[in-house]
This record gives structure tokens, C-alpha cells and sequence, in this order.
């Protein structure tokens, strides 16, 4: 009797260190590294089994085969798609379950995406992320051989474990994409995160105060009356959809200019650690600077700074939230006279000799 080419030991390593990759995405390629050796394969690749994108975990071994597989779009017409409705029922799908054996001989994607690079034979794993299915495919060479019902039956003890990491990966990057905008939030810096399609995954509530005719999040997207910002925008979502996972993502400031408002500077910041998962696909928070008017400094932090009494830095705190002399005088309840003394003696007090020159100062607090 012939025993699998799978080493159950390695597998069960392999299955108990699945929890590390829900902490840290960027253990995946080790983690899929050491599960081709405990099965005996050559590579493996992660694929969401409705949209499949270049940008996925993968061993170092697929990187070729798979620039060609998406590169020139056999990913439309992979023949082992049709296994995938099995692979998402629980079984451990392989060639056979896909293709005849003269397929396999004569289709195209196996002829020149596969066997150039040695490849040949496969099994697939299928697993959910919530409610999107996924598959972690094995690839053996022809050497290697396929992947028998021994072989498969050891690999279903993956699913379960998939679909926990999965789950437990999808929640702890929602946790961490929350408290990335949350951080911001509290100093009123509007901030929305993408995904690698451009749809809007999560916002902070700066964001939401900030939106309105001219900039707007619609159908999960953000949407811009100036239309050269959203030109650029869309430029930007497809640099993301066509970039790498592991390469940073480089992109100017976009201006979005407003008809009765001040521009807003859209910013791109890199998403890093848990909230970088493939299961989430988030891939780039976007940052809206002056969607809002911003608060002003405390009035503790302007008389410090300036050594002004703290009655003048009220005043002062006022102004640079964009109210007259008048408007702080009946806010502050103190005749308008009042108000003019203790700017003529703010304005002694720091060396500046117009309101605007002042809140300008100011505005290196803020």
C-alpha cells in the first residue's frame, strides 16, 4: 500500500500557524511556503474565486506564472474555474475534477502558463472570507505528480482552519481600519480608506461632516464635482488596481476646487499591519485636507505661546475660527471696544499689525 506524498506532521505545523497570517497578512508567503513543502508542491496561490486580482498572497515559485496567468488575462478563461463550485461545497478539487485528460493536453492556458514554467498538476482548497469565496490552490510539477484521493483527504482538514483565519483576519482589519481613521478623527482630519477597486471601505465622521454636493462618497465611491481632481482620482484607482501588493504606492497631492469653498488637498497614505489583509483588500487611506474648517488652538496653548493674557487669547482663539471682532465680542459677552483693546495689544504682543497677519501665526498652532 502506497502512503500520500503529503507529510501529515508538517501539515498539522502548517494548519497551527494559519492564526499568525490573521495577525500579520504579511506571514502568508512563509506560511504557504512551508505548506508546499509539507505537501509536497511547488507553489500556491490565494484567489478569491468571483474576482480575481494580480494582487494576492503567493510563494516566490508562482511569481512568473503568474504574471503571465493575469497578465494576459487567462484568469477569464481558466478551465479549472469550474471546479470551484465543488471546491465551495467542501471538497478538495483537483484536475480531474475540472478538465478531461485531453483538455489537459490540449488547452491553452495549460500549454502556455503552465507547463513553460514546469507546472502541471493542481488542488484547490476552498474557503470563505465572509461572504466571498476563496481558493488556496496547490501546484505541483509533472514530476511532483498529482494529487491523489489520499492526498486530498488530508488537505480538507485545511477548510475549516481557512475560513477561521479568514473571518478572524477580515474582523481584527475592520478594528484596525477604524482606529486609523478614529486617531484622525479626533483631530477633525477627514479620512476614508479604499480598496484595490477604488470602493470606500470605511470613513471616519470628519469625512461625513465634510461631505455635500461637491465631494460626496456615491455607490462606495468618492465622487467630485471638479472634474480634472476627479480624473486624477480615477488615475489613482487604477496606479492602485495595477500595482503590487508589496510595492508602495506613489501619487501626488490632488487639488479638489470648490465653487464657494476653499480647495480641499486629497492626500494618499500607505495601510500597513493588520488592516493590510487580502480578505479586507484595503490598500490606500486618502486624507481631505480643509474639507472642514479646523478647529483653532486652545486658548491655553495661545497664551503660552505668545504670552498673552488669557482674556486676549480667547479673543484670539475666536478669530482664528473664522469669526469677526464683532461675532467674538458677543460670544465672549464684552463690548466691542473691549475686543479692539485686546487685539491692539495682541497685536504688540506678537509683532503683527493686521488681523489676517495674526491668524496667520496663529494657524502654525493648529
Amino acid at each position: 500500500m502506497t502512503t500520500s506524498a503529503i507529510d501529515h506532521d508538517k501539515l498539522s505545523r502548517v494548519i497551527g500557524r494559519l492564526g499568525d497570517a490573521a495577525i500579520d497578512p504579511a506571514a502568508w508567503p512563509a506560511i504557504m511556503d512551508d505548506l508546499c513543502r509539507a505537501a509536497g508542491a511547488t507553489g500556491a496561490v490565494l484567489l478569491q474565486a468571483d474576482i480575481r486580482t494580480p494582487d494576492v498572497p503567493r510563494t516566490a515559485s508562482m511569481d512568473e506564472a503568474l504574471q503571465r496567468y493575469f497578465g494576459q488575462s487567462w484568469h477569464v478563461s481558466d478551465p479549472r474555474a469550474r471546479g470551484v463550485p465543488r471546491a465551495m461545497s467542501g471538497e478538495v478539487i483537483t484536475d480531474e475534477d475540472c478538465v478531461t485528460p485531453d483538455e489537459m493536453r490540449s488547452d491553452p492556458m495549460y500549454n502556455e502558463v503552465l507547463r513553460p514554467f514546469g507546472l502541471q498538476w493542481f488542488a484547490g482548497i476552498g474557503f470563505w472570507a465572509g461572504s466571498a469565496s476563496w481558493v488556496l490552490t496547490l501546484q505541483r510539477t509533472s514530476r511532483e505528480g498529482a494529487f491523489d484521493m489520499r492526498d486530498t483527504r488530508l488537505l480538507a482538514q485545511l477548510a475549516p482552519r481557512l475560513t477561521e483565519t479568514a473571518t478572524l483576519s477580515t474582523a481584527i482589519g475592520r478594528v484596525a481600519l477604524h482606529s486609523m481613521t478614529n486617531v484622525l478623527d479626533r483631530v477633525r482630519q477627514p479620512a476614508l480608506v479604499i480598496d484595490r477597486a477604488g470602493r470606500v471601505l470605511s470613513r471616519n465622521e470628519a469625512a461625513d461632516a465634510g461631505f455635500d454636493d461637491e465631494i460626496r462618497i456615491r455607490d462606495r465611491r468618492l465622487v467630485v464635482r471638479d472634474k480634472l481632481a476627479m480624473a486624477r482620482i480615477d488615475r489613482l484607482i487604477d496606479a492602485i488596481r495595477f500595482t503590487a501588493e508589496h510595492h508602495a504606492l506613489s501619487h501626488e497631492p490632488i487639488l479638489i476646487r470648490r465653487m464657494a469653498k476653499p480647495p480641499v488637498a486629497l492626500r494618499v497614505l500607505p495601510i500597513d499591519g493588520a488592516a493590510r489583509n487580502v480578505f479586507l483588500g484595503a490598500r490606500a487611506m486618502l486624507t481631505l485636507s480643509n474639507l472642514v474648517p479646523r478647529l483653532p488652538p486652545e486658548p491655553n496653548l495661545i497664551a503660552q505661546a505668545f504670552d498673552v493674557t488669557p482674556a486676549e487669547a480667547r479673543l484670539v482663539s475666536l478669530l482664528a475660527s473664522g469669526l469677526s471682532v464683532e461675532q467674538a465680542s458677543e460670544r465672549l459677552r464684552i463690548a466691542r471696544e473691549t475686543a479692539r483693546n485686546h487685539l491692539k495689544s495682541v497685536f504688540s504682543k506678537t509683532g503683527t499689525h493686521r488681523q489676517v497677519e495674526l491668524i496667520s501665526l496663529v494657524a502654525q498652532l493648529m
